[in-house]
């Protein structure tokens, strides 16, 4: 069962705003994923990522079945 999303207001400079946006897009992301992907990244460089918190899914496109992933050969 997957638990809610928490939504919130985020304030940027314009122009960190563009930087950001370009970023996630050469990553195959949203411009909301590549900001919780560095936010992640950031809490557990900093050793304060909780166990609890689930994977986030990877860049690009989700796959039609989820299956798909275990039974990737390539």
């Amino acid at each position: 069962m997957a638990s809610e999303r928490k939504k919130i207001l985020l304030r940027l400079d314009p122009a960190v705003h563009d930087a950001l946006a370009r970023w996630a897009s050469d990553e195959l992301r949203s411009t909301n994923a590549q900001i919780e992907f560095l936010l992640r990244r950031a809490l557990g460089d900093a050793g304060r990522l909780p166990r609890e918190a689930q994977r986030m899914r990877g860049p690009g496109r989700p796959r039609l079945n989820e299956d798909d992933d275990e039974n990737d050969e390539s």
